[in-house]
């Protein structure tokens, strides 16, 4: 196996996402992305060149994984007040 071949499969090559596959990917829409965007709150897209812009694919999946996370973890604070509840 090569040099260059092992360095692409543990650094697979960067890919941006447009507008449509974001929203796809998140579940959010095209207002809510730029929302979270001006609060800090999302990822900011790459200029691409003229008008168009992208985002880079391991950092919207990076924010996706993060909100799977922050719900989990949120779900089971929820559990342990309802456990810790009297008569619960």
């Amino acid at each position: 196996m090569t040099e260059n071949t092992m360095e692409q499969r543990t650094n697979p090559p960067t890919r941006f996402l447009r507008l449509p596959e974001v929203m796809e990917r998140t579940g959010l829409s095209r207002s809510t992305i730029y929302v979270r965007m001006a609060a800090g709150c999302f990822p900011r897209p790459v200029a691409l060149g003229g008008r168009a812009v992208g985002w880079i694919e391991a950092e919207v999946d990076e924010w996706v994984r993060n909100r799977i996370a922050e719900s989990r973890f949120e779900d089971a604070r929820a559990d342990e007040r309802v456990e810790a509840a009297p008569g619960g």
